[in-house]
């Protein structure tokens, strides 16, 4: 299911004009539709053109391959989640651990409402995991959460920060993956929230005060 490596992840060219972007939209609208009902395994640039109402050809024009499209899908995905991620941990206007538990919620809620696209993101993972261009689509979202953390834990080692964002981002993904596996009310994701937010707050709370207990008065 990997590419080979000279397989393009990249569009073939950017829409310059207004009815290009809109057929660029109309073909990852398509795809999204395409994604969800019929799974990675069955998702074809030919599937996609027919759901679009457009030529292969078209398709063509922007996605060199099917890859190209999935990438498209899961670098949006990306932006949007880090576009959510960045808007809440740079608001000064809050203290850390209320900006770390408001993400927790937007991000909890976010796995859940959009579960069955991303089921099908991570089953095509294979197909660009390893792109240089999904390496640069990551690196935004750690470098938040390292200015976050340099932040909520001031007196902390570079270590102990960058363990401790890892940990947070690594477990976001991870559990809220897993709970947004089967449909969740909005009281049973309020509540997840809430006890993940708590871990996550006493967990830097101990750091705060480990970090200033090891520091001369």
């Amino acid at each position: 299911m990997t590419p080979p490596r000279n397989s393009r992840l990249s569009s073939r060219k950017q829409p310059q004009q207004a009815r290009s972007t809109e057929l660029v939209a109309a073909i990852l609208e398509a795809a999204t539709q395409v994604l969800a009902k019929e799974g990675v395994h069955r998702f074809t640039t030919a599937r996609v053109a027919e759901k679009a109402g457009v030529s292969v050809g078209s398709v063509y024009q922007y996605f060199p391959n099917k890859a190209a499209i999935l990438f498209r899908l899961q670098s949006d995905e990306w932006r949007q989640t880090t576009a959510l991620l960045c808007e809440i941990l740079e608001n000064r206007r809050k203290p850390p651990l209320e900006r770390l538990r408001i993400l927790v919620h937007a991000f909890i809620r976010s796995e859940c409402e959009e579960a069955a696209m991303r089921v099908a993101l991570d089953d095509a993972a294979p197909l660009y995991r390893d792109a240089p261009e999904a390496q640069e689509a990551r690196s935004s979202a750690d470098a938040t959460m390292q200015a976050f953390m340099r932040e909520a834990l001031p007196k902390a080692s570079d270590d102990t920060r960058a363990l401790a964002s890892e940990l947070i981002i690594a477990t976001l993904g991870a559990v809220g993956k897993e709970f947004s596996e089967r449909p969740r009310t909005a009281a049973e994701i309020a509540a997840y929230a809430d006890a993940l937010a708590d871990m996550f707050c006493a967990y830097l709370a101990q750091l705060r005060r480990k970090a200033g207990a090891s520091k001369p008065a």
